[in-house]
């Protein structure tokens, strides 16, 4: 592909049958505990196959979760590029001022190679122990947590090593993560709209945080497809994409299958190609043998089912994976009434997609009983973010949801059968359906999307206690305000 927007093409034009993607979406639709809020599909480096669930939009950021190791794994590749970085050193040489305090010898011979393969010799995650020990400098912290094995002989999912990874480039280069990609990364492929959590301020996560667009998603894919290669530049060392997204290291303690085939740099290999992906379902696959991409964000706990799919109805879409008998005839029609017709339904089907609002009437028995009331919680909340309260207003728009918080409230006016979104500017994008339902005590139920994020709040408030219970159907994973669920 040339140029920084992809060009579109009919599936049945790129060898894709519809029927395939279409089935994909029944799957997903049917699955309990998937919810998808984009997916794009890419052949031969155009997009066949695109659709945002409203109230998701193309425009719009995601949060990524541990989808960002992959692009911290990208800024580490330009950096080596640069001569910045080096994947035999070791991580302590780019720390010189904690030489005296790191003398575990595993600690002081683990190499940045060791950190990027997620194979520091730790046998589990260090975060919490690191954070407990060290907020203020993790990498320190991580460094003075001796490994259990020496350096790349095992694997443990371990988000200090690419926190790690990522420190060691924001210092070589005296830039955040973001300020280093953008006329690296960013610029060439045309993307616009990218935003990363930090910790401590001035430094870039890494391993998670990234908010970017499903678009920006597949043209990571796109670009590791084409080995580093975008609009006649190598922007990526294409020996780096032949090592980052080979198996590296085993992975045999993984729960999942496509979890069990071996990690590369920050990449997971699959039962069919490779892939980066973050919590809740934020997906980007790439099948180099059959020059596909896909990318996916969404709300979803079950992420094998989302592989599984892919596997079971896309794969099989393809005409380069089907046995010649089933494409027998096939040749002449592909660009006849029938792959059109295919093409056009699931086109049609993308283009409408959207979330089901939540259920409930448009008004309570009695109105007087709800206008301006203030609902405070039923229970001291966990962990978890939750509203210090909840004020419910009648106004000429209609009934105004607020989420009130030390920060200020987040709020939107409820639509019959439909999701309603905060006004703009606000200050964090939401949106929220639901309604009244009755029981013992009349109930108001909203659910309130959190649009740059994969999470989902469920508030319901009841009128005899005058009292609210706040759910998430998709927790965030790092204890926060609701104010900061959205980009940086």
């Amino acid at each position: 592909m040339s140029g920084t927007e992809f060009a579109r093409a009919a599936p049945s034009s790129e060898g894709v049958d519809a029927a395939g993607v279409e089935a994909f979406l029944d799957a997903m639709s049917d699955a309990r505990d998937v919810e998808l809020h984009s997916l794009m599909v890419l052949r031969h480096g155009r997009v066949v196959a695109e659709g945002w669930w409203a109230p998701y939009r193309a425009e719009r950021v995601h949060l990524l979760y541990s989808l960002s190791k992959s692009f911290t794994a990208t800024a580490a590749a330009l950096a080596i590029g640069e001569g910045l970085l080096e994947l035999d050193r070791t991580v302590l040489s780019y720390f010189p001022e904690w030489d005296a305090e790191i003398t575990d010898p595993r600690s002081r011979s683990m190499l940045v190679r060791h950190i990027a393969a997620m194979a520091s010799g730790h046998h589990d995650d260090t975060v919490d122990a690191v954070m407990a020990a060290d907020s203020a400098e993790p990498v320190r912290a991580f460094l003075r947590l001796p490994p259990e094995s020496d350096a790349g002989t095992v694997f443990a999912y371990n988000q200090l090593c690419t926190y790690a990874l990522g420190a060691i480039v924001q210092r070589e280069s005296g830039q955040t993560l973001v300020e280093y990609l953008r006329p690296r990364l960013f610029e060439p492929l045309g993307i616009d709209e990218a935003g990363w959590q930090q910790h401590p301020p001035g430094r870039n996560l890494g391993f998670t945080g990234l908010y970017a667009t499903t678009d920006a998603v597949a043209k990571l894919g796109q670009l590791y497809l084409q080995n580093g290669w975008w609009e006649g530049r190598q922007l990526l060392p294409a020996e780096w994409v032949e090592a980052a997204t080979s198996r590296r290291i085993g992975t045999p303690r993984q729960d999942s299958p496509d979890w069990r085939q071996g990690y590369g740099f920050q990449f997971w290999m699959a039962r069919h190609g490779y892939r980066g992906d973050g919590a809740y379902g934020q997906f980007c696959v790439v099948l180099p043998e059959h020059e596909l991409v896909v990318a996916i964000t969404g709300a979803s706990i079950d992420m094998q089912a989302v592989l599984d799919g892919l596997w079971t109805h896309v794969l099989p879409a393809l005409d380069d994976v089907r046995p010649a008998e089933a494409r027998a005839g096939e040749t002449e029609r592909a660009a006849g009434a029938e792959a059109a017709g295919a093409d056009e339904r699931m086109a049609r089907r993308l283009a409408a997609a959207a979330l089901p609002p939540a259920e409930g009437r448009a008004e309570p028995r009695v109105a007087r009983d709800w206008d301006g009331i203030r609902f405070t919680p039923a229970a001291v909340p966990r962990e978890q973010p939750s509203p210090e309260a909840v004020e419910v207003t009648r106004t000429t728009e209609g009934w105004r949801i607020a989420l009130i918080e030390a920060s200020g409230p987040l709020e939107a006016t409820l639509s019959v059968d439909a999701w309603s979104e905060s006004r703009a500017g606000g200050a964090v994008p939401i949106a929220v359906s639901g309604g009244w339902r009755d029981g013992e005590d009349e109930r108001l139920v909203v659910d309130v999307l959190f649009l740059e994020t994969p999470h989902r709040l469920t508030v319901t408030c009841a009128l005899g206690d005058r009292a609210f219970t706040a759910a998430w159907a998709t927790a965030p994973l790092w204890p926060t305000a609701l104010h900061d669920l959205r980009m940086p």
